[in-house]
């Protein structure tokens, strides 16, 4: 039996070979490509650092316009709730995140976990998306910062007039310098060093936590003298309905966007395995507690229907005298949009490393400064288009984008969360440099295995090999029973593991259509009600049918030894997966025809950028695949022939 699985490579001439490249899986960092890679970042990162960036990558300044909108279209005193019910549907990627986080930490967060479940395809579209949300959501945030400057200095016109923005008629465009400049002076800090970007960032987040729990504090002194009138309204506490407040969740769920950076900054972490799950874990209920805390402040000030839906906040503390207010909730309306704009570009250099040292793009975005350790690179090619994004354009119309790589993010870390757990890779791909110490030790292997049958290597097939005559060896016969039955139990449990696989791989790829079927039958009003309740049926039936089955099988053996084990362990697989998938998929379908027109473009332009330049350059083009089992001894193999 030889160890050698396959070579991948690569030709047009089979249609085949085109789809294997598709779905060509790479390994999981180990020692053995560490000491092959001398692109390594710092590992410089603990748990205050993640805490940090991830608070300030998710607390953005849109609490403080979006609690009234929301309040006053769709949820009413209810907004407490939806924040609840959108952290818990965070909390569900957030678990699969922690999991894959320790298990692969390495730099390139969702691109990085798909590539290694999934397949390169599916990771190339997931880290292509991904930096269309990062470029332009930090575009848009820097563009929101200098109206908020503004007011800090007494008015919309009152920056200065290099940084102010500027209307020019003939092109009908507004440039806005002082965004730009704001873009440059984060991507110079982001170039320091992680440690000090991280620290930087910190700074920041905790004026803006300050401003939310003064907000919290005052608000809190203020509704109890007051006697929160905001819920004495003659219409409850859900004016509309639970469907509304259910609308509503959906819509503050974007506003929990921004702990899965912390994912993004695995590699620079000290103990991932440890460090990872809790700064995940800790970002996310601190965002949610805040959230909750001033939804429930503000909702009882004023009633629902009353809030002024641009400034909420500060027109809640203008009605009980404190205009004064207006200055702390702005102050931390722009912390916090700075805390976004470090969060929005710090993940994008490390993605585009990381697929730089796949091979998919060039090796430009690969070079990592010695002193600082930071991808220099990729750093400054992400701050010079963002900047020259948010000088140029007006990217709100393009905000919806971001949502896309996100989601789409969210919902292939939960179908990689399920690979992992029931169809783990058990092939490792190795590079064509080892083909010599491959092919050694598959003659060694399978040499060693016809001695363990009772073959001698050194005779050919046809050679007899006759007992004396008179003589019966029963221990020899014995063993040649055992070993009968071992090859025949061996043989039953392998394809009963073969046969457990298959279904468990089409299982999860039923779920996914299920997922699609219902979610795309229930948002669509205009499609019939038979038809609509028939669709909603039958992906209604192969979810729960997939969830069954998934619950009944066994997981995987191999998860325990799958990437860096002893970490962080996801609770309740396969439900938490699937809900996570069923919501992630139901967030997509209902983003608008607009935005997906916009992002089919971009995806557009990716796939012929893979197909002319990735899939020609990946490092995986003519990986020699191996059984894992095999893969530390032929690498000691290389080393003891060097």
């Amino acid at each position: 039996m030889g160890i050698l699985v396959d070579s991948q490579k690569e030709g047009f001439g089979s249609s085949w070979g085109g789809l294997k490249n598709l779905v060509r899986r790479k390994q999981v960092d180990c020692a053995h490509t560490k000491r092959l890679d001398n692109h390594q970042l710092a590992k410089e990162l603990t748990i205050p650092h993640l805490i940090a960036v991830g608070v300030g990558s998710t607390i953005g300044a849109g609490v403080y316009i979006l609690v009234g909108a929301v309040a006053r279209e769709h949820s009413g005193p209810a907004l407490t709730m939806c924040f609840l019910i959108a952290g818990i549907a965070a909390a569900l990627s957030a678990f699969c995140y922690a999991e894959l986080a320790s298990r692969c930490p390495s730099a390139g967060s969702a691109y990085h976990y798909s590539y290694i479940c999934v397949g390169e395809g599916v990771a190339w579209l997931v880290g292509w998306a991904l930096i269309l949300e990062y470029t332009i959501g930090g575009s848009a945030v820097a563009r929101g910062i200098s109206p908020n400057l503004a007011l800090l200095f007494g008015g919309e016109n009152s920056l200065p007039t290099f940084l102010a923005r500027q209307h020019f008629p003939g092109l009908d465009v507004m440039v806005d310098p002082c965004a730009a400049v704001l873009v440059l002076i984060v991507t110079g800090f982001l170039c320091l060093g992680i440690k000090e970007s991280a620290l930087a960032q910190g700074i920041v987040t905790a004026v803006n936590v300050f401003a939310m729990l003064f907000v919290i504090i005052a608000g809190g002194y203020l509704g109890f003298k007051t006697g929160w009138t905001g819920y004495e309204v003659p219409t409850g506490y859900f004016p509309f309905g639970v469907d509304g407040m259910l609308v509503g969740s959906a819509t503050v769920f974007f506003s929990y966007i921004g702990f899965d950076t912390v994912a993004s900054t695995a590699e620079e972490v000290k103990n991932p395995k440890r460090d990872l799950p809790l700064g995940i874990a800790l970002s996310l209920s601190i965002c949610c507690c805040l959230y909750m805390l001033v939804s429930i402040v503000i909702v009882g000030l004023v009633p629902y229907y009353a809030m002024d839906p641009d400034t909420p906040i500060s027109s809640a503390f203008a009605s009980n005298g404190m205009q004064w207010a207006a200055y702390i909730i702005t102050v931390g309306a722009v912390t916090a949009l700075i805390s976004t704009l470090m969060g929005s570009i710090l993940p994008q250099p490390r993605i585009l490393m990381a697929m730089a040292r796949d091979g998919l793009l060039p090796s430009f975005f690969l070079d990592v400064n010695k002193h600082t350790q930071v991808p220099v690179n990729s750093t400054l090619a992400t701050g010079i288009v963002a900047s020259i994004l948010a000088f140029f354009m007006d990217v709100s119309q393009l905000a919806g984008m971001v949502s896309v790589g996100t989601l789409l993010s969210f919902t292939m870390v939960a179908v990689s969360m399920l690979i992992l757990r029931y169809v783990p890779p058990d092939e490792v791909p190795l590079p064509s440099s080892l083909q010599e110490s491959i092919d050694s030790y598959m003659l060694r292997h399978n040499s060693d295995a016809q001695m363990i049958n009772g073959e001698n290597p050194a005779k050919s097939p046809g050679d007899p090999c006759l007992p004396l005559l008179g003589e019966k060896n029963v221990a020899v016969d014995c063993t040649v029973v055992e070993k009968l039955e071992a090859l025949s139990s061996f043989t039953a449990g392998t394809l009963d593991e073969e046969n457990r696989r298959k279904i468990a791989g089409w299982t999860i790829m039923l779920i996914c259509v299920g997922a699609f079927i219902l979610t795309f039958a229930a948002s669509n009003l205009w499609f019939s009600s038979l038809i609509r309740f028939t669709l909603c049926g039958a992906g209604g039936l192969l979810l729960l049918s997939g969830l069954v089955i998934l619950t009944c099988i066994d997981q995987d053996d191999e998860r325990h030894n799958f990437g860096h084990a002893g970490g962080f362990i996801c609770p309740f697989v396969p439900l938490l997966p699937i809900s996570c998938i069923l919501i992630n998929v139901y967030l997509l379908i209902n983003l608008e025809v607009a935005t997906w027109v916009r992002v089919s473009v971009w995806l557009m332009i990716g796939v012929l950028i893979y197909t002319f330049y990735g899939r020609r350059h990946s490092s995986l083009l003519n990986a020699i695949y191996v059984p894992k089992a095999h893969v530390d001894e032929i690498y000691r193999s290389s080393r003891a022939t060097l």
